[in-house]
């Protein structure tokens, strides 16, 4: 008998799946969310919704996957496989949201919905028409949604200027129907907060603002850290505070690359050990 086989395969990280776009350079999108994986301990999953050409300085273009070949993909993974967390990200299309809705539908696991709308260089990641099932058919889905304050707008209308608003977008956003909420507050002056909310209990997350400008990636991160954790059985509080950490960490040691925005540094934690 191959002992260490069998030992190899008994000691098998949790698995995790994201669903979303690639990133040709490196920094956000699948990219980003299978480094963060790798990097907190589960093992990560693919299922690429879209392609993108894009570097430092912006996207240059964008081809969105069939239907089908994001379904099969799906289906090929988890039907095998198996998943404990699903994470969502670029999805593009009206068609290719209410696809992956009713693939979460259909699946055992906890799904962390980032709902991309536009790129750090605020070029557009998903059509106005899907707007209405994201709202309708994939937040009612969603364990956790993580939209930052431009996805707060575009999802509600609500324009988030100060901390105290921050209430009133998550409430804005439960009433779509996901489990929790994180509105993320980096655009905000002063620390880094955000708010988790449940609609019942809430929870405020603070960590200081690092002068770096190098933060491409940043939502990618943190949402699919959350789903590393929830795959290693956090709660969700628990889940989404250690995943703050994580990003918070990989934002003070984003590194130039390019011309541009520089990624996040999904390995800090590894190389800090290293040193």
């Amino acid at each position: 008998m191959n002992t260490s086989a069998t030992s190899a395969t008994a000691s098998a990280p949790p698995c995790v799946l994201t669903v979303a776009g690639s990133d040709s350079g490196g920094g956000a999108g699948i990219q980003a969310d299978l480094k963060t994986m790798l990097a907190l301990g589960v093992h990560g999953m693919s299922v690429i919704t879209a392609v993108t050409a894009q570097n430092s300085l912006g996207v240059q273009g964008a081809w969105e996957l069939p239907v089908e070949a994001v379904r099969a993909q799906y289906r090929s993974v988890v039907d095998d496989i198996g998943v404990r967390a699903v994470k969502t990200g670029m999805l593009a299309s009206a068609a290719l949201v209410e696809t992956v809705a009713e693939l979460l539908a259909d699946t055992d696991a906890p799904a962390v919905v980032d709902p991309v709308g536009v790129s750090k260089h605020g070029d557009s990641l998903l059509a106005a028409s899907a707007l209405d099932s994201v709202r309708g058919a994939l937040l009612p889905r969603a364990t956790v949604v993580t939209p930052n304050l431009d996805e707060v707008a575009q999802l509600t209308g609500v324009r988030v200027e100060a901390e105290a608003d921050l209430r009133t977008a998550a409430d804005a956003l439960l009433a779509f129907g996901p489990r929790w909420v994180l509105v993320k507050g980096g655009h905000l002056a002063g620390d880094a907060v955000d708010l988790l909310t449940d609609g019942t209990s809430e929870h405020w997350l603070r960590a200081p603002r690092h002068d770096n400008r190098h933060t491409h990636g940043t939502g990618c991160t943190l949402a699919s850290a959350v789903a590393a954790r929830l795959a290693l059985g956090d709660p969700v509080p628990e889940a989404v505070t250690a995943a703050k950490r994580y990003v918070t960490g990989a934002i003070a040691a984003g590194f130039a690359l390019g011309a541009g925005i520089g990624p996040v540094d999904h390995g800090w934690e590894l190389r800090r050990g290293t040193e």
